[in-house]
């Protein structure tokens, strides 16, 4: 039971949706349990948590909106949106990932945005291009999505049953870029 004053996860995540600093992200992300694989399964809507990575603001202007886990094995890990609403699966492994950090600030744009979203959809897929397993990261085993085609490994902790917090581990030095996944209705 939590004292009258003391926030709960949810509410430390709701402050900071307006940015952080990557230490104060890092140890709220830290100070949550793990979660197990079958608490993954389903449609996620994505937010970033803004601590000045290279790639705060570019998957929001680029349309992102989160992720998919149908199981262990079939992960859409970047589910896009088109400026008229469609969803569609992205195929991560068609776009070079040091460009994409190295665009960053061009990226954020809003006239690069609209150009650049457009053509998101040359990298349509239907097939999976992530996996989910335990993994240890900063210390604690919790579910991982690794990538099949880049480097990188996103870990989660749990903030609520319905509210993840992610962060994506690549080899680029630094913090890593911190989101939330919140789970969608199956009528979303």
């Amino acid at each position: 039971m939590s004292q009258p004053n003391e926030q709960t996860p949810a509410d430390q995540l709701r402050s900071m949706s307006g940015g952080a600093v990557p230490a104060e992200a890092l140890a709220f992300f830290d100070s949550l349990p793990p979660v197990q694989l079958d608490e993954m399964s389903g449609s996620w809507r994505g937010a970033e948590l803004p601590t000045g990575h290279r790639l705060d603001g570019v998957l929001g202007i680029l349309g992102w909106q989160g992720k998919r886990f149908d199981d262990g094995d079939s992960v859409h890990p970047l589910i896009f949106e088109t400026s008229t609403g469609r969803r569609f699966e992205f195929n991560p492994g068609l776009v070079p990932l040091n460009l994409a950090l190295r665009c960053g600030p061009l990226l954020r744009q809003r006239a690069v945005g609209r150009i650049v979203r457009p053509l998101l959809q040359l990298a349509r897929t239907t097939k999976p291009r992530a996996r989910l397993r335990m993994m240890e990261y900063r210390g604690v085993v919790s579910a991982t999505m690794i990538y099949d085609a880049l480097p990188v490994n996103d870990a989660f902790r749990r903030v609520d049953t319905n509210t993840l917090l992610g962060a994506m581990d690549m080899r680029e030095p630094g913090p890593p870029f911190i989101f939330s996944l919140h789970r969608m209705s199956p009528d979303q």
